[in-house]
């Protein structure tokens, strides 16, 4: 349905806003009103009088005239001329304002009217006054208009200007148009189409091939159903991105609104969630409708776990659960008696476990797509896009950077880039260079280096002998991952660093994941053998082994005791912290047999480093005196690794000149449970206390 330029938009952000005058011009006038009031009808002229002074008015033949309101005080008038004489300063000629008389100048409060009538005659009687010149009582029954105002009406007003500007203030946020609060319930998808231009399409998606095959595929049926239908398909129903965070979901989503020619809503998934009871359900009837008003269009829901999390997991907390109510409604629209025509559903999470089954079946959501960790030539492809707004230097090699950041999402990639550009910035250097790069790694994976940080001798002659067992240990075995540089200058919370670059491998061995484990001991082997004492040092190693050896006993069955066992839910159903699948004495075993790997691997990594006591010594004593080596070092002591490939991601020739570091770093990734075994990137740590921090 083709909408023209002119039609509002229900969502569209092209709103003018509204003035400030406008949406508040009720307490002004109010305001205002109040302060006339104020300043015509004050009192500020009048004064008090005592029996005395009223004398004293009567002696002088001052007082024009005297008014008893209410029978209960007396007003006095002043003659002009008495108050020109100089007897009384204090009182100018007042003025009328055209709304009442002149305000008295006096007032004097009596118990009764007669007896004060009787004190005035007397005074007038002691002063002389003859027939002529005698003043007489006027009385006046007179109401208070003003109190009576600021007393009850004004609070009223005031109380009715607030409603209307928190009503009109609450009606704008809760999604505009009429329905007042009610509209709290409205649907907060901002809604692309034709007429909005999104900057973001499919050629700024680097890598991702399979998913972009897959979403361009559903853009397309929408552009042309009949291809697709004149052979009997089916529109799908919806699309699940599924993969790790920083991996470009969402920029994938961001590109379909781009390049669609349809109506694209796009909402996030705690939008539903709201602190009112209902509101996230009738807000996906609202989405929903408004999509079917727009079909054919396309609905993306972020981070879709906020919602769809699987019910019933914990159903002691609370049986009326607002979520499970909005996440029903959602089923329902996605899939009931009223089918949505024309309506396709994508929706991102990086927690696809933990989604409630109903939601990801077929009829739903009828593909998952997965959206991986990028390889060699997608990260050198996403390098490229990032790269495009950086002013480089002549003859960049970006497969260079793509080589040496295994295990980076494209997020970490946009990141590197980034930091890159400021670290070239800070160096007041005109172009971007590969120092800057290699730097902005370091930065990034090992944090901001502390030269300045104070170290005794001693503690660092223990981090240098730390480090280098994990270089020698790593160098010596075949199947360890090469190292590339090893450093004690502390970076971040580290004292020292071994960093290496894993091969990209989709399985491992368990002989591989045994040389992983010797060479994340070989810290810990080196105090031990050399300097006669271990130190909380090895905590980061101890933790990373510890991990390690129970995923090879737990999950993949690589304990012979054991056998071919797996304890690992890949659902993410089951909740294995209360109840274990296993016995007792099963736990036991399990303790048991990842106790024993662990050891096996210490007493290897002793083992090579005992065997090769003067290489670790000989580097041990070039780390202390430069701080830094890399893997020319560790060749030119112990000659070349076994089974070397040729070297193209050694870059010897990015050493730098001067002492501060600058070599390729991996990043330092956690896997899940399931991926223990693959290679990821990362770096093997003195931690600076026995804590961890």
């Amino acid at each position: 349905m083709a909408e023209s330029k002119e039609t509002p938009r229900p969502g569209n952000n092209d709103k003018k806003p509204k003035s400030w005058f406008n949406s508040s011009w009720p307490i002004i006038i109010i305001i205002l009103t109040f302060l006339l009031f104020q300043l015509l009808f004050a009192g500020k002229y009048t004064q008090k009088a005592g029996q005395r002074e009223i004398e004293e008015m009567v002696m002088n033949h001052d007082i024009e005239r005297v008014v008893v309101v209410n029978e209960e005080q007396a007003e006095i008038y002043l003659k002009a001329e008495s108050l020109k004489s100089g007897r009384y300063p204090d009182f100018e000629e007042q003025r009328s304002f055209g709304l009442q008389p002149p305000k008295p100048h006096y007032y004097h409060i009596f118990g009764t009217v007669e007896l004060f009538q009787e004190f005035f005659e007397a005074a007038q009687d002691k002063a002389g006054y003859g027939e002529d010149e005698r003043i007489y009582l006027e009385y006046q029954k007179r109401k208070d208009y003003l109190a009576t105002f600021l007393g009850v009406i004004l609070p009223f007003l005031i109380i009715a200007a607030l409603w209307i500007y928190f009503m009109r203030r609450m009606a704008s946020a809760g999604g505009g148009g009429a329905g007042g609060i009610f509209s709290v319930g409205k649907s907060k998808a901002q809604i692309f189409d034709k007429d909005t231009h999104i900057k973001t399409n499919f050629s700024d998606v680097a890598g991702l091939e399979e998913a972009k095959t897959e979403v361009m595929e559903i853009v397309d049926f929408l552009k042309n159903p009949k291809k697709y239908t004149s052979l009997g398909g089916k529109i799908p129903k919806g699309a699940l991105l599924v993969g790790p965070p920083g991996t470009g979901k969402t920029l994938l989503a961001k590109a379909v609104a781009g390049e669609a020619n349809v109506p694209f809503f796009s909402i996030s998934g705690s939008d539903f969630v709201e602190m009112f009871v209902g509101v996230g359900a009738s807000r996906v009837r609202d989405l929903f409708k408004q999509a079917k008003e727009k079909a054919p269009c396309i609905v993306f829901i972020d981070e879709i776990d906020a919602v769809g999390r699987a019910r019933g997991r914990n159903p002691n907390f609370g049986a009326n659960d607002e979520r499970e109510n909005t996440l029903n409604q959602l089923l329902t629209e996605m899939d009931g008696f009223g089918t949505n025509s024309g309506v396709i559903i994508l929706a991102a999470t990086n927690r696809a476990d933990i989604l409630d089954k109903a939601l990801l079946r077929a009829g739903r959501f009828d593909r998952q797509i997965h959206v991986e960790l990028p390889d060699l030539k997608e990260r050198e492809a996403i390098f490229k896009v990032h790269l495009r707004p950086i002013k480089l230097a002549e003859g960049f090699d970006v497969a260079f950077l793509a080589k040496q950041t295994p295990g980076f999402s494209g997020a970490d990639i946009a990141n590197v880039c980034n930091e890159a550009a400021l670290i070239a910035a800070r160096r007041n250097k005109a172009v971007v260079e590969k120092q800057d790069f290699l730097d902005a790694i370091d930065r990034i994976i090992g944090g901001l280096e502390k030269k300045n940080k104070i170290i005794s001798p001693e503690e660092k002659k223990t981090i240098a002998y730390h480090e280098a067992g994990h270089a020698t240990v790593s160098w010596l075995l075949e199947h360890a991952s090469p190292l590339l540089k090893v450093t004690i200058i502390p970076r971040g919370k580290a004292l020292g660093a071994a960093w290496y670059l894993p091969e990209e491998r989709s399985i491992s061995t368990r002989e591989h994941i045994l040389d992983e484990l010797a060479y994340a001991l070989g810290g810990r082997a080196a105090e031990e053998i050399v300097i006669g004492k271990i130190s909380t040092g090895a905590l980061n190693d101890l933790e990373k082994v510890t991990k390690q050896a129970y995923a090879m006993v737990a999950y993949f069955g690589m304990s012979e005791e054991v056998g071919n066992m797996s304890f690992y839910d890949s659902s993410g159903q089951s909740d294995y912290g209360f109840t274990k699948p296993y016995s007792e004495k099963t736990a036991e075993l399990l303790d048991m047999e990842a106790k024993k790997i662990v050891e096996e691997s210490y007493e290897k990594a002793k083992q090579v480093i005992s065997a090769n006591i003067d290489g670790l010594k000989q580097l041990a004593e070039q780390l202390l005196e430069k701080e830094v080596i890399f893997s020319e070092d560790l060749e030119r002591i112990f000659g070349k690794r076994k089974g070397e490939k040729p070297a193209e991601e050694k870059p010897a020739e990015e050493k730098p000149a001067e002492e501060k570091p600058a070599e390729e770093k991996p990043a330092e990734k956690k896997p899940a449970p399931a991926e223990e075994a693959k290679e990821t990137p990362g770096t093997t740590v003195t931690s600076e206390t026995g804590n961890g921090e």
